[in-house]
Formats: C-alpha cells, sequence, structure tokens
C-alpha cells in the first residue's frame, strides 16, 4: 500500500467552559462531536524524507506550506516514526476560521492516514497530535467526547441522540489566538452546566442537552468580528431548540428535532453566509474508510 484516503469531519462545540489557565494556556471544558461534512485527505508514501502538500477549495490553496498544520503534523510524525515523507492532497470543505476544526481536522487525517500507511498505532501520534492543534487529537478519534485542559484530555463516549444541525458560517473568521486573549478581559462570569449537557447525551435527553448549550467565547469573538453575533442571530431567528457558537467562531449552529426542519431552515435562510445542515456523525474504523 503506497497511498491512503480519508474523510476527516469537522467539529461542533456543544459546550465551551474556560475553567482557568496553567502554563500560558486557556484551560476548557467542552462536550463536542464530530459532524458529516468532511475534508478529504490523500496521503501518498515517499521514497525520501520530504513531505509536499497540495489543498484546493474554500481558498485553502493560499495558506503558505510553513504555516500548515497537516504539513506539521507530517513532518513530525515522520522524524518521531523514522518513516519515509509523504505527499499530501487534501480536499477542502470545512470553512476556514470558522469553529468547526478544519486546521485539526487536516492534521488529524494526515495523522491517521500516516498510522495506517506505516503501520503505526493511532494512539502512538496522539503527542503529535497535542503538538498541532488543541483539538487534534479529539479530532483523529471523531464522535462524542469531553475535552479538558487545552483540549489533550479526551474522554470519548457514546450517545442515542443523535442531532440535525442548520450552520451558518460567515466567510470571515474569528482568530483563535485574539479570542482567548480578549476572554480575559471580557469575562462572562456564567458557569455552563457542561454537566448537564453530559447526563443529557447519557440518558438522551434532547431538550435537556438543547437547553445546555454554551459557549464562554462568544462575547470576545462577537467583538472581534461582529458577524459571529449577526450568524447567532440568524439561528435563533428560525426558532430552533437550541443555538450556540462553536468554538471561537465565527460560525453558529441551530438545533432541530429532525433534518426536514433543518432543510426548511436552509431554504428559508436569506443572509449572506455560507449556510448548510448536518448531523452528528459517528466515525467508522479507519481501516473502513481508507484505500490504497
Amino acid at each position: 500500500m503506497d497511498r491512503v484516503r480519508v474523510k476527516s469531519p469537522a467539529k461542533l462545540n456543544l459546550t465551551l467552559e474556560i475553567t482557568g489557565a496553567e502554563g500560558g494556556y486557556h484551560m476548557l471544558d467542552s462536550v463536542v462531536t464530530t459532524i458529516d461534512l468532511f475534508d478529504i485527505v490523500t496521503v501518498k508514501r515517499r521514497g525520501d524524507g520530504r513531505v509536499t502538500i497540495s489543498m484546493r477549495g474554500l481558498g485553502s490553496e493560499n495558506i503558505p506550506p510553513e504555516k500548515n498544520n497537516a504539513a506539521r503534523a507530517a513532518e513530525l510524525f515522520s522524524k518521531k516514526f523514522g518513516t519515509c515523507g509523504a505527499d499530501i492532497f487534501i480536499d477542502k470543505n470545512i470553512p476556514l476560521g470558522a469553529g468547526l476544526g478544519g486546521s485539526s481536522a487536516d492534521a488529524a487525517g494526515v495523522l491517521n492516514a500516516m498510522c495506517s500507511l506505516y503501520g503505526v498505532k493511532n494512539v502512538a501520534a496522539e503527542e503529535i497530535a497535542d503538538m498541532v492543534g488543541s483539538d487534534t487529537r479529539f479530532m483523529m478519534r471523531g464522535g462524542w467526547a469531553r475535552m479538558r485542559g487545552r483540549g489533550n484530555i479526551v474522554e470519548s463516549f457514546q450517545s442515542a441522540l443523535k442531532l440535525n444541525f442548520f450552520i451558518i458560517a460567515p466567510q470571515s473568521g474569528v482568530s483563535a489566538v485574539e479570542c482567548y486573549k480578549l476572554y480575559d478581559e471580557l469575562p462572562d462570569g456564567r458557569r455552563a452546566n457542561t454537566q448537564r449537557a453530559l447526563g443529557a447525551l447519557a440518558s438522551g435527553d434532547y431538550a435537556g442537552l438543547c437547553g445546555s448549550l454554551y459557549n464562554a467565547l462568544y462575547a470576545p469573538a462577537r467583538r472581534l468580528n461582529p458577524d459571529a453575533e449577526r450568524a447567532l442571530y440568524e439561528a435563533f431567528s428560525f426558532s430552533p431548540d437550541g443555538a450556540c457558537m462553536t468554538g471561537s467562531g465565527s460560525a453558529a449552529f441551530a438545533v432541530f428535532e429532525n433534518e426536514q426542519l433543518c432543510r426548511w431552515a436552509k431554504s428559508r435562510y436569506r443572509g449572506s453566509f455560507y449556510s448548510f445542515c448536518a448531523k452528528t456523525y459517528i466515525p467508522r474504523p479507519l481501516k473502513e474508510q481508507t484505500d490504497g
């Protein structure tokens, strides 16, 4: 096998609390899920130690290779495990700078693909994941999880709930670094009930989960980019069962009881932002996603 292709999904933060700071990083507590929106990552084995990367879609062609987390992940993988290099090709479908985990999805996809390509256990590459992005460890696994610390403490779990989302993603993003920095000047003061969200997911309490949606970064995100506020306002305008911003923004999501209501909202949306419907996504075992 000299080539592996994987689907790497986007994510949504259903809750996001800031619980403190440590070592110059904000500590968080967040309930996350992957959704059925994917970047397609193809990794081809090289005969030398070089790493090349090519991306297309959503303006990703303009990302400098030296600032690309997917390329960095491959370089760190090759160094750690003494493997050959890789040619990486990414078809980009996850909006950039939206809080949907696009950069981490690409890095996670590369690490998963290289693990498969070179016969390395995925768990052995999670240390590299922590080095390239705070939620990359989770993105390597997907499904449902509680993320804590810098995002490097990932507790995966299962839930019978299957959620339907209408997502509104402004073309303008929010800098995660600036958002966390501004949070210190605009602390929310509210404590999200992440435990309540976890309990609702465990018991299948849809209404309880919708009532637990919360993001502590919303106040700084809307200050940095008014489009984040506009997106959440538009999401609420369809009277969903719940709505929230994801990550550090700028995308917002509305939760509906079924797919038909999601598609109704999409059909009625008259705003100028990119919008789409999605569902919770539980990945299959990696070997079922790859081809050689």
